[in-house]
């Protein structure tokens, strides 16, 4: 597959000072995670990092690995506090 690019934006991925190719697909790979469409052991394995790795790295980048809604963290946290035991 080919893919033509317009100068401005090779120009600003050649700013990377990685060959474009790696580039491309790196990015390409951040935001298929970011966007959920792959998890992050299948965005590492893309890259050809380890997952912890990946996960580090894209949180230096402020993907996050946890990414729920306000909702959706009360309702993980009540998840927990009815499995807790009482004490």
């Amino acid at each position: 597959m080919q893919v033509t690019l317009d100068s401005d934006l090779t120009e600003i991925l050649g700013t990377f000072n990685r060959p474009l190719p790696d580039v491309v697909r790196e990015l390409i790979v951040l935001e298929l995670y970011h966007r959920h469409h792959v998890s992050s052991g299948r965005a590492a394995s893309l890259l050809g990092m380890g997952r912890i790795e990946f996960i580090r790295y894209s949180s230096e980048l402020r993907i996050p690995f946890i990414d729920m809604t306000e909702d959706e963290w009360q309702a993980e946290l009540e998840t927990i506090r009815t499995a807790l035991p009482c004490r």
